[in-house]
């Protein structure tokens, strides 16, 4: 059994009332050759949090959610520890919903600002449609 792209980046995630917030390792699985966080690690764990975040918003029974853009303004390098996410919604519509996601490292500092948008999309007779 495969296992998903969180699973296989720790990627641990923690409730709120106003947000949801994820974190992720900073180490091996997700340096670039550097010894830096990459880039792309860092919008697997922003995209990871806002499809999980607009999950919990929809009724599952009639729509599924995915990724429809996502950007990523890297603002600092982290190294080692874990990286720290918070997504706050800033549209929940009937068929989009935009994701303002904030990354930092342990010391509080952002690392990383994202902004996730994603389809809301309804469920066809068999679940979502795969083409």
């Amino acid at each position: 059994m495969h296992k998903t792209i969180g699973e296989q980046l720790d990627i641990r995630f923690e409730f709120f009332d106003d947000s949801l917030s994820a974190s992720m390792a900073v180490d091996a699985r997700t340096h670039q050759p550097y010894g830096l966080l990459h880039g792309g690690a860092s919008v697997v764990l922003a995209q990871t949090l806002g499809s999980m975040a607009s999950h919990l918003c929809i009724d599952s029974s009639q729509f599924y959610c995915v990724g429809l853009e996502v950007n990523a303004n890297h603002l600092r390098g982290l190294r080692s520890g874990r990286v720290t996410a918070v997504a706050r919604a800033i549209h929940l519509g009937r068929t989009t919903h935009v994701w303002d996601i904030r990354l930092s490292g342990e010391d509080d500092k952002i690392s990383c600002i994202s902004r996730l948008t994603m389809a809301i999309v309804p469920l066809g007779k068999n679940g979502p449609a795969l083409r």
